[in-house]
């Protein structure tokens, strides 16, 4: 699942019996450390605009370099934490609910196989692992063989492996490693058999690779500088060969050759399992990208690679598959949501011309395809939930996948075989992995793998709704809890969103949130625009000038909660990271009078500047520049950090941030944290607003169980004082 999801899922909550007023801790909270103010004053597009806090963005003295820790922002960042520690520490209950908390974040993970040849990888975690271990089987009911354990390459759990790349023989494995969730992976090789180490590293971000054949070389993807992000390249690695001299296929722009698209998402590549043909992509937007085809093998033969246009310079995203000789393109490009069409990869360029072989459908928006054994399986969302059907080479449908109700399915399927499996989830159906053989979609699946859960999902409820956003259009919601649940205007609800970059938020099970349902807890997740649940259009709707509309959704589901007396304000908590921070941030600025409490976690918020650090210039084509006039005219109408206004009454808000984020700089929570401290600061029984910066963390990726169990009490605790479901003191 998307992040925001996974943000939110922790945040379960514990029944006690008595109650603590958040108003009267609040009144004896010690004040936050105090945070100087330096007003940087800017005339931007004739708008003068005063930034209090830029100091706490860090050293910018290096234009390539923005954004490095100070010395006083370290020391700054050291009180926060202690403040915040101090607070959430002293709550009454948080060390019984950490306690409670930790047997149901240690039930395992499993994730669906890797199969190469008779062989197949797989994840898995158990119990107190930090990090999920890797096994290997011969045959899919084999034994399990540990393949990769963490813990053995670095006892503290700060290590992660993110994925493996099994050859096609499934006698060597390529995986990848990163420490404290910095993201910057290298990768490694080692035999299956013996599980020796082989001396090969490449480091720079390494993505998974894609082998030949017969094993004597792969395709992988890195950075240049692993302190560029804008430096993305595709390379060739021939076994027994240095990894110096690998050729670079194709690159990102330079700033000199193209300055747009030098910071866009840039280039990518495949190769097809027969290892005859190479697909490559450039990212030219959120929902745009260029694709071309060249045959790999005259590139081996000559060195020479010749590519052939797909398709450029189009407004839609295009992803390629290649079965045999024949390239199939899933696009949006005159289908908002996706077809997909086929090309013979031996005609000649002037003859090529692309067949629809799966036509757009209403109601429907393609999510993915697969290929597998000649067939098509091609996964679609219907009003947010998964519907997976398989057609035949020519587009012959030959039926649905059963499911086993209204959630969340991805499939793993390989090109040379039918059989294929299945994940699903449903926020009352725990994960769970079945062997399927695409040929025969009407079959009942076969269960592969199931951990077991210390929860009843048949307790639960979960109902799909629609309302009104504030422009009238019809937004749907799934709203989760216990059945029975009397709407009586009190039960603390929490309401988390993401709605950015064409991400569909979708049913996920959780079983620490049942402790939450039994509390009389209720969960909601809207549909909001600017994701992906809807097709292209959708997405569309939620970005760039239109992305108030995605803060409207979301302001509107909560006003729909409390007009259905699911909840009230005072009892209302919103939770999101990532795009979903900026859409809590949004929201509490918007309208503070609306909530009890906010998660604002590894957020945007200063959208006047975040595309001066890091790979943030990635958005520009989904949030728009500030550089720009007309883009500044909108990012400055409803950017977090400049609207926070003195002596507001705001919902308690905890921000997070990771100090080795690689994506979000930790400067937005850093600078809203001030911002907002010092605004309440003479406001009478004002709610705490608390910062914790993760100084052993990223965006979120790889962080292991135990941080994982400390952040889910802190996020708990502070929603539970704050709706007032903690014990007496």
């Amino acid at each position: 699942m998307k992040l925001a999801l996974l943000l939110f899922a922790p945040l379960a909550a514990v029944a006690f019996a008595g109650y603590l007023s958040a108003q009267g801790v609040a009144q004896s909270l010690p004040k936050p450390p105090s945070s100087r103010i330096e007003p940087v004053t800017e005339t931007l597009h004739g708008v003068e605009v005063v930034d209090n806090y830029r100091w706490l963005e860090g050293d910018n003295s290096n234009p390539e370099r923005m954004g490095q820790v100070t010395p006083e922002v370290g020391t700054w960042t050291d009180q926060q934490n202690a403040y915040t520690r101090s607070v959430l520490d002293s709550l009454p209950g948080r060390k019984e609910l950490e306690a409670k908390l930790r047997p149901l974040m240690e039930i395992g993970s499993v994730s669906t196989p890797a199969v190469r040849g008779s062989r197949y990888f797989f994840s898995r975690r158990e119990g107190t692992q930090n990090q999920p271990s890797y096994y290997w089987r011969e045959g899919y009911k084999g034994d399990s063989k540990l393949l990769l354990d963490p813990a053995k390459l670095d006892p503290s759990g700060l290590t992660t492996i993110t994925w493996i790349s099994p050859s096609q023989d499934g006698k060597l494995v390529a995986y990848g490693t990163y420490k404290a969730g910095d993201e910057n992976t290298t990768l490694h090789l080692m035999e299956v058999d013996s599980a020796k180490l082989l001396p090969l590293e490449i480091p720079n971000k390494t993505q998974a690779p894609d082998w030949l054949p017969d094993g004597s070389g792969f395709l992988y993807q890195n950075l240049a500088d692993p302190k560029d992000p804008y430096s993305g390249r595709v390379l060739f690695h021939r076994m027994g060969t240095e990894v110096a001299a690998d050729p670079v296929l194709f690159r990102q722009f330079t700033k000199e050759e193209n300055e747009k698209l030098a910071t866009t998402w840039g280039p990518g590549g495949s190769l097809s399992r027969d290892g005859k043909w190479l697909v490559l992509v450039y990212w030219t937007g959120t929902r745009s990208n260029d694709l071309w085809v060249a045959d790999f093998q005259q590139f081996l033969a000559t060195g020479k690679l010749d590519k052939r246009v797909v398709t450029v310079g189009q407004e839609a995203n295009s992803f390629g598959y290649v079965d045999g000789d024949t390239l199939y393109v899933q696009t949006n490009l005159g289908a908002p949501n996706g077809r997909v069409d086929a090309y013979d990869l031996r005609a000649s360029e002037s003859a090529w011309k692309p067949r629809t072989v799966v036509a757009e459908r209403a109601g429907m928006a393609i999510q993915s395809v697969s290929i597998a054994g000649g067939l098509l399986a091609v996964d679609y969302l219907k009003n947010a939930a998964s519907v997976i059907e398989t057609f035949d080479a020519t587009g012959k449908p030959l039926g649905e996948l059963k499911l086993p109700g209204i959630g969340s399915a991805g499939l793993a399927a390989e090109p040379d075989r039918t059989e294929a499996y299945l994940q699903f989830t449903s926020f009352n159906y725990p994960t769970t992995i079945f062997r399927v053989d695409l040929a025969r979609p009407g079959a009942e699946p076969e269960l592969w793998e199931r951990p077991p859960v210390p929860v009843d999902p048949a307790t639960v409820e979960v109902k799909q709704v629609w309302y009104k956003s504030k422009d009238g259009t019809k937004v749907s919601m799934f709203v989760v809890h216990r059945k029975g649940l009397k709407l009586d205007g009190g039960n603390p609800t929490i309401l988390t969103g993401y709605g950015g970059f064409n991400v569909s938020e979708t049913p996920a099970f959780s079983a620490t949130m049942f402790q939450w349902f039994d509390a009389g807890g209720v969960m909601a997740l809207p549909n909001l625009r600017g994701g992906g649940e809807y097709g292209d259009a959708w997405h569309e709707a939620g970005m760039l000038a239109k992305k108030q509309n995605v803060f409207d959704d979301f302001i509107a589901a909560a006003e729909w909660l409390v007009g259905e007396k699911y909840t009230r304000p005072a009892k209302l908590a919103i939770a999101g990271g990532s795009n979903g921070g900026l859409l809590t941030g949004a929201a509490v600025v918007q309208r503070p009078d609306l909530f009890g409490a906010a998660l604002v976690a590894v957020p945007l918020l200063d959208m006047l500047r975040y595309q001066n650090f890091l790979m943030a210039r990635y958005w520009v084509p989904e949030y728009g520049s500030a550089e720009d006039a007309a883009q500044f005219a909108f990012l400055n109408a409803y950017s977090p950090y400049q609207k926070v206004k003195a002596g507001t009454a705001y919902p308690a808000v905890l921000l997070t941030a990771g100090e080795n984020d690689m994506r979000v700089h930790a400067l937005h929570a850093r600078k809203m944290a001030a911002a907002m401290q010092a605004a309440t600061a003479e406001v009478p029984g004002a709610k705490p607003v608390l910062l914790w910066v993760d100084r052993e963390a990223g965006h979120g990726q790889g962080k292991p169980l135990n941080l994982k169990i400390r952040d889910a009490a802190d996020q708990r605790i502070f929603f539970m004082w704050q709706l007032g479901m903690l014990p007496n003191s």
